[in-house]
């Protein structure tokens, strides 16, 4: 008996749903930051093994910031549970858990889309190496099970690895018979050139900060295989909606560029498995972010 499914990854902004995938993969396919809203494409994620294929797809986070923007990626969230045969729903124990407040307002909108699924729903209580007193999670349990009767509580630390493999087992359990839709050496159907520019992306996140503005979105202009033997030539551009957060990305003599640059070289190198010539540009493009046509041609909300 050879099992098939789709797992949906929902939760709240920095709940940890691209650091699980990774975990349950064994490897890094979606960016991760310790900023919330990282995440802003619907990426998939495939684990094959004798037994089973499942298809994670790993979401933008649920929110109730407005602009275009914000609604693609609401849209690219919620359309993931259509197609799910299991939904994991990703909950910040330890911010609950010093503020219990705000439960209430981050996991409240999520009840009822992910009720109305009909599907099995496991609720990953992430985080919990970040809380000292274990006693501290007992009323962030009790408030999930007020809100998800029916659900079944994990609690995990996706960083950690900690009561992965629980979860992992208990998805197994929902996921229907069926044979593999995927090569087993296949870890994601993003195309490798979303990757590259999603691996920029990440080096922007680290390397800025807390300046980081997130008005920046990154495109592959060129991608050449051929001109240089051994090499792939890739020039990429990041966008910034404004004009003064150029200089920031650019940083003194171009220190920022070149530190994003070399970062985001190495690990598309390890990628690609050859040697890669990464050139980057920064531009400035009023207002895209309420751009329609160009939220989509950069494939957000996906």
């Amino acid at each position: 008996m050879h099992k098939f499914g789709t797992v949906a990854l929902i939760g709240p902004p920095n709940a940890g749903k691209s650091t699980l995938m990774n975990q349950l993969l064994g490897q890094k396919v979606a960016i991760v930051s310790p900023r919330p809203q990282t995440t802003r494409n619907r990426i998939s994620g495939i684990l094959s093994t004798d037994e089973a294929q499942v298809v994670f797809l790993d979401t933008p986070g649920i929110h109730q910031l407005r602009g275009k923007m914000n609604r693609f990626l609401l849209e690219a969230a919620w359309s993931a549970l259509a197609g799910a045969d299991v939904v994991v729903v990703l909950l910040d124990a330890s911010l609950y858990a010093a503020k219990p407040y705000m439960m209430d307002k981050e996991i409240k909108p999520l009840v009822k889309p992910v009720a109305e699924t009909g599907r099995p729903v496991l609720v990953a209580v992430n985080k919990i190496d970040r809380i000292k007193d274990k006693a501290g999670m007992l009323p962030v349990l009790a408030r999930a099970a007020e809100l998800w009767p029916a659900a079944e509580f994990i609690p995990v630390s996706a960083l950690r690895g900690q009561g992965t493999d629980v979860l992992l087992k208990r998805i197994l359990d929902f996921i229907p018979e069926g044979p593999a839709m995927f090569p087993e050496d296949q870890i994601s159907t993003a195309p490798v050139r979303f990757m590259a520019s999603e691996i920029i992306r990440e080096k922007l996140f680290y390397t800025l900060r807390q300046e980081l503005p997130y008005t920046t979105a990154v495109e592959i202009e060129a991608w050449d295989e051929t001109s240089r033997e051994g090499m792939t030539v890739i020039n990429a551009v990041i966008y910034t909606a404004q004009k003064n957060h150029k200089g920031m990305i650019i940083g003194k003599q171009g220190a920022n560029l070149k530190k994003i640059g070399s970062e985001a070289r190495l690990e598309i190198a390890e990628l690609l498995e050859t040697k890669v010539h990464l050139e980057l540009w920064v531009k400035v493009r009023d207002g895209w972010t309420e751009d329609p046509g160009f939220l989509r041609a950069m494939g957000l909300g996906e």
